[in-house]
């Protein structure tokens, strides 16, 4: 049985808002009341990013932070990528990680920008390793350091995929 509604009940509601003082707050209010019913006012990507970022943060070795910030950077600038994982983030991650790992140069490029942000955070001079020619002892960010740490970074990622897919 339907309980039908009382008509004065709507009368009683006219009245109400013919005498509160007209705001664009109050109009907006009324507007978007019903939008967000049951779903979390911050967007799918946004909580993407928030997951990887907590997640390199975690499983990141990186004492001075440089190769986190990069990473979390890298992260924030792919809307598109992550735009399609937003279901798996992690799967987001995976691919930026695999693209760096892909070629020399990306890599090469990759501890650039780290080591630029690790002269930031210092406020020094970064040292920058050349190609093919042997690092400075003093630099933290050399190419093989880099690439053994996102090739840890990986195996760690892919285990937890794997996890989460079953």
């Amino acid at each position: 049985m339907v309980k039908k509604k009382d008509p004065s009940t709507d009368e009683v509601q006219r009245k109400l808002l013919a005498q509160q003082k007209f705001t664009i707050a109050t109009a907006i209010g009324r507007a978007g009341s019903g939008l967000i019913k049951g779903e979390s006012p911050i967007s799918q990507q946004k909580q993407a990013v928030t997951v990887l970022t907590q997640w390199i943060d975690q499983h990141t070795s990186d004492p001075s932070g440089a190769l986190k910030s990069i990473l979390r950077r890298l992260v924030r600038s792919n809307e598109l990528l992550l735009a399609n994982h937003l279901q798996q983030p992690l799967n987001a991650l995976q691919e930026i990680i695999n693209t760096i790992l892909a070629s020399d140069y990306a890599l090469e490029e990759f501890v650039r920008q780290v080591d630029v942000r690790w002269g930031e955070l210092h406020q020094e001079r970064p040292l920058f390793q050349r190609s093919g020619q042997t690092p400075d002892p003093a630099d933290e960010y050399t190419h093989e350091y880099v690439r053994q740490d996102l090739t840890l970074l990986l195996a760690k990622l892919q285990e937890e995929i794997v996890v989460a897919d079953r």
